[in-house]
């Protein structure tokens, strides 16, 4: 590691609302920066990086045959919602639909609404989707929709018969040892699966150590390596100043002067006001960020882009 490289990037993040990183390259903690050691030892609200954990747990939900396939139409779970179906094409939106946020609903996250939703103050959430209109067939195109994640949420809930925050404890976060966690839920009890999380930084890491490793912990295997591989590939090329969207990851090349570097593919998971996982597996790295970016959340990324290429 280029040690001057990584004290100009210090010297960077802490001129800004950056509050947490930690990098680990080849299994060793290279660099580590906490704003206060308050930040270090007590959860942070990671916002839509709950997405990309909620992502493996999908997937382990499918390894365990909880959910058959990625394939199930969604209505399928929630036959008391087929009366409210204006749309026929609304029955044929799939799993794999809202992990690629492909399902058509009309969905204004990145316009209009400016990165809120008003679901979050509907009396019943999982309703508030399906309500809304189709502006497009399902798999035509991405449009970013805090509300498929929460669907998703709700089928984990119905096919494990537990909450996800249980299911999460049971397969995920008490085999990396993660305890100090919560996800907050909406009013009908189903885990806000959109951005409820809270957690450390450190377990954070853990998380995409996890994905570097192809789903082995210390030997054990938690989640399959087929779905970390088939959950990270770039199906959808979305906003150019974030990248390509897979199941409920994100996933770009490192940029250097507006252009992409070859072989340094990132997979990673983004959080409003920059919260971030990122697995670059070309570097063996794994990096963690936590901040209170919330008038430019891609701040981070842009100052980390710079220093990996450097390194």
């Amino acid at each position: 590691m280029n040690s001057k490289t990584l004290d100009e990037f210090a010297r960077a993040i802490k001129k800004t609302k950056i509050k947490s990183c930690l990098i680990m390259k080849e299994d060793s903690l290279v660099f580590e920066y906490y704003k206060n050691r308050k930040i270090e030892n007590n959860p942070q609200k990671i916002n839509s990086c709950t997405k990309s954990i909620l992502s493996i747990l999908i997937g382990i939900a499918l390894d365990k045959a909880y959910i058959k396939s990625v394939a199930e139409p969604v209505i399928s779970f929630f036959p008391e919602l087929m009366n409210i179906l204006d749309d026929p094409r609304k029955r044929d939106i799939t799993i794999e639909d809202l992990l690629t946020m492909s399902a058509g609903f009309e969905w204004p996250e990145f316009g209009e609404w400016n990165y809120s939703t008003p679901m979050l103050f509907s009396s019943d959430m999982i309703k508030y989707v399906f309500e809304r209109n189709l502006e497009n067939n399902r798999g035509e195109k991405m449009n970013y929709n805090s509300g498929c994640s929460h669907v998703l949420t709700a089928i984990l809930q119905k096919t494990t018969g537990m909450k996800a925050i249980e299911f999460a404890h049971l397969h995920l976060f008490k085999p990396l040892g993660i305890t100090n966690v919560h996800w907050y839920e909406d009013n009908k009890g189903i885990n806000r699966g959109a951005d409820g999380l809270t957690m450390t930084t450190v377990d954070m890491l853990k998380i995409g150590t996890l994905c570097l490793r192809q789903g082995k912990w210390k030997n054990t295997r938690i989640v399959s390596s087929d779905w970390l591989k088939k959950s990270t590939q770039p199906y959808y090329l979305t906003y150019e100043s974030i990248g390509h969207y897979a199941y409920h990851w994100w996933v770009r090349h490192l940029n250097m002067n507006n252009t992409e570097v070859s072989g340094t593919e990132m997979i990673f998971a983004l959080g409003f006001g920059g919260q971030y996982i990122c697995i670059i597996p070309s570097l063996d790295m794994v990096i963690a960020i936590t901040s209170d970016m919330y008038e430019d959340s891609l701040k981070p990324l842009r100052i980390l882009e710079e220093c990996l290429i450097n390194l």
